[in-house]
């Protein structure tokens, strides 16, 4: 990596942003591929955004990602979504096109697909059976919009507040249905594939309540959590057998098609970067 008069330039806005791994990603790739580029934090207050937004252009950004709390917020400030923002409702992915306008995507979907398709045998897919999601946030929606075109059988989403779980439902229709919180173990009866979107086992938060005894062992297990890297639910399915694919891989994989629309290079996800991110994780 080396910056002159050329230095490419992206980053990412939130606020806070300094606990942010994706400096750490991107700069990576940025000296994998020896590109004069750099990618920087940028901690922007929510009164700041669109003063931040519209002056990318004329900086010079190749483009920015959006963290808490600017996913939905900056939309209005955007000229056009691609289809998995619209969908979801929230931008992660700023591109700054040739002729300075702004094109606003949602990579997360992209992320989670591309963990699982990575961690699972091959030949693996949900097309045509149940899947379980738990939790009703952002998250979810950018998993559940992936696995409609993953398409699952079955999409069946449990939260602890079920009104949020059935708004889900309704909102992305078939395949998706509501549970109440009450039968989160009962239907992972079938389920070829379980994902926690929830915080829960996250460090200083409580462990999913939820036992796996439901569950096939040839399913896969997703917690979307990565600190811990293995997280209470995961040791769980370890040890009954299931095939588990851990929060790293969906942060790692969203971030390629953002490096991709600004620099032109699909980077890969190595053994080395996951060990570069785990070691900036323990770091704090």
């Amino acid at each position: 990596m080396s910056l002159t008069g050329n230095t490419k330039i992206a980053g990412i806005m939130g606020c806070p942003v300094k606990h942010s791994l994706s400096p750490v990603i991107h700069n990576f790739w940025m000296r994998e591929y020896d590109l004069d580029g750099v990618y920087i934090p940028l901690p922007v207050a929510p009164d700041a955004l669109e003063r931040a937004v519209s002056g990318l252009a004329a900086l010079g950004f190749s483009g920015v990602n959006l963290t808490i709390p600017h996913k939905e917020a900056v939309i209005p400030y955007l000229d056009d979504l691609r289809d998995a923002a619209r969908k979801i409702g929230a931008v992660n992915t700023i591109r700054v096109r040739s002729d300075g306008t702004l094109e606003g995507d949602n990579t997360d979907g992209f992320g989670f697909r591309a963990a699982i398709e990575h961690d699972a045998p091959d030949g693996w897919s949900p097309a045509g059976k149940p899947v379980v999601v738990c939790g009703a946030g952002g998250a979810a929606r950018a998993i559940i919009d992936a696995l409609k075109t993953w398409r699952a059988g079955e999409i069946r989403i449990v939260n602890r507040t079920f009104e949020r779980a059935e708004s889900l439902a309704d909102e992305f229709d078939k395949p998706c249905k509501p549970y109440d919180w009450a039968t989160r173990e009962e239907i992972l009866d079938g389920a070829a594939l379980l994902v926690n979107t929830t915080q829960c086992g996250m460090v200083g938060e409580p462990p999913l309540d939820i036992s796996l005894k439901s569950l096939p062992v040839d399913a896969i297990v997703n917690d979307i959590v990565y600190a811990p890297l293995i997280t209470p639910l995961l040791a769980d399915a370890l040890e009954r057998g299931n095939i588990i694919v851990d929060g790293l891989g969906m942060l790692l994989h969203q971030a390629r098609p953002a490096f991709r629309g600004w620099f032109d290079i699909d980077p890969a996800v190595t053994p080395r970067l996951r060990d570069t991110i785990l070691a900036a994780a323990r770091k704090g």
